[in-house]
């Protein structure tokens, strides 16, 4: 979280439709913080498609695959993504995906392993550990007792209300 992953989204699909490609942008309908679309932490912001799941997006690719396939918030889509995915690619589309790769405990979060080791191309992105300022490609949830004092969910959806980006050495396990 708060590396860039949207914002670098949200450039590519820009560039893509000054080229005059067909370009489809999804997320994932579990976030429902913004109206109808992707928006980075910066406010920047594009119109997408909400989709519920792997299947929905089958489904919707079924109608012909697009030049350019953007796909925002990959995480909650699970192991199921992946498969669709390649099949756009094999049917030649440019497929970009954001996602996050790790989840607040540190662990893979699917499908972003799989994502990244089938990819021809990875940008992992990084964000600014909120401890130290080191490179931090891990997010901490925040607890009770933290500096908001917030409890989360398990399966939260969130920005900085939520989480701090965080280092290795100051990222803590729950």
């Amino acid at each position: 979280m708060f590396a860039g992953k949207s914002e670098e989204l949200i450039r590519r699909v820009r560039r893509a439709h000054l080229a005059g490609l067909r370009v489809e942008v999804l997320t994932h309908a579990l976030d429902t913080r913004y109206a109808e679309g992707i928006t980075a932490h910066t406010g920047d912001r594009i119109p997408a498609r909400a989709v519920a799941d792997a299947p929905a997006l089958r489904d919707l690719l079924r109608a012909g695959a697009p030049d350019l396939l953007a796909i925002d918030e990959a995480q909650f889509f699970g192991p199921d993504l992946v498969d669709p995915v390649l099949e756009a690619a094999r049917a030649g589309s440019i497929v970009v995906v954001a996602g996050l790769s790790v989840t607040f405990d540190g662990d893979p979060f699917p499908p972003l392993p799989a994502l990244m080791a089938l990819a021809e191309d990875v940008r992992k992105l990084t964000a600014v550990c909120s401890v130290c300022g080191r490179d931090a490609a891990y997010h901490q949830r925040i607890r009770a007792g933290d500096e908001d004092g917030l409890e989360i969910g398990v399966r939260s959806v969130g920005g900085a209300e939520s989480y701090r980006a965080r280092c290795l050495l100051h990222h803590e396990r729950s």
